[in-house]
């Protein structure tokens, strides 16, 4: 099975994304702040991240800096899913290794949930 770890401080949305991927067959593990997700990623070292960039603790681009800076966690594909939608912002994650960047707004969830496929099958 398939892990995946969400690092997302909106709790609805974390349930209601974390439902659907578990329906999919993936294994979702959550955490609510940067700090605590950066810590879970490392431990568990999960087949994909999903990454909110508005987070508690520690934002979403410091999260992607330390993962790609890291050795043992460089390689794991990290989707930025968030609300942030300048242009700044989605060049500024795709230079730091992001795979991909959705806009929450302008997915659905089935959408999203494609998109985390074809990452993780892209990555085997």
């Amino acid at each position: 099975m398939k892990t995946i770890i969400f690092i997302e401080d909106e709790p609805t949305l974390q349930k209601t994304v974390g439902r659907f991927l578990e329906n999919e067959g993936y294994e979702v593990k959550s955490a609510i702040d940067g700090e605590t997700g950066l810590a879970m990623v490392k431990k568990i070292k999960p087949d994909l991240v999903l990454l909110d960039l508005i987070l508690p603790k520690k934002d979403g681009f410091e999260v992607l800096k330390e993962l790609k800076a890291d050795e043992t966690t460089k390689d794991i594909p990290v989707i930025i899913l968030t609300n942030l939608e300048k242009t700044a912002d989605i060049e500024k994650t795709l230079s730091l290794g992001a795979t991909t960047y959705l806009v929450k707004a302008n997915y659905e969830l089935e959408e999203i949930v494609k998109k985390i496929k074809e990452t993780i099958n892209k990555n085997e």
